[in-house]
């Protein structure tokens, strides 16, 4: 279990807090989940530096060599998720009134909006209430010009592990609700593709 100051930073051994105001969007009362994502960037240097001028971000940051940083209070909301995609059409489970009220909507803004007016768990764990994790990662171009994320490290793959595992623990977790981010929104379908935990 999590050791939590007052503040809401992690004290343990094996996470650095570097809490950085940016990033901060306001009270997170509650916690239903966790989203997994890679950075787009070589360096956890480079993703801490991006972040002091970005709005965006996310709790926990994993850099190649395995160190963890806390960017942002375990108490407050984070900018990490984006536009959800509909849960009950992934899972099959959608009632009339939600197939009603998703109707003609796009990928994006529209089907997002008709899932932030959900209550979790009939919507995925959002910025309101998850933790973001980021893995440092480029995104590499293929044979085909695609972009695919590169693999996680050995280290990175630990420290994931370790971390989701605590978190799940201190917070009560299920681990069902721990998605990589391309589940849960728009996004690049090879992000955190080998993230295990």
């Amino acid at each position: 279990m999590l050791n939590v100051n007052l503040q809401g930073g992690v004290i343990n051994r094996r996470i650095r807090l570097h809490l950085l105001p940016s990033l901060d969007h306001g009270p997170m009362p509650t916690v239903h989940g966790i989203v997994v994502h890679q950075t787009d960037s070589d360096t956890a240097t480079s993703t801490l530096k991006a972040y002091e001028h970005q709005a965006s971000g996310a709790h926990f940051l994993i850099d190649k060599d395995g160190s963890i940083f806390q960017t942002i209070s375990v108490y407050r909301k984070a900018q990490h998720v984006g536009w959800l995609k509909s849960r009950c059409l992934a899972t099959h489970v959608c009632s009339p009134t939600e197939l009603h009220n998703l109707r003609g909507k796009s990928p994006g803004k529209a089907i997002g909006r008709v899932e932030a007016a959900k209550p979790w768990p009939r919507r995925y764990p959002s910025n309101s209430d998850s933790f973001g994790i980021e893995l440092v990662g480029k995104a590499l171009p293929n044979s085909m010009g695609q972009l695919i994320y590169e693999a996680l490290t050995e280290l990175q793959q630990a420290s994931l592990k370790w971390l989701v595992s605590e978190l799940q623990i201190t917070f009560k977790l299920p681990t069902v609700e721990v998605f990589r981010h391309p589940v849960v929104s728009w996004k690049n379908a090879t992000e955190a593709e080998s993230a295990r935990w």
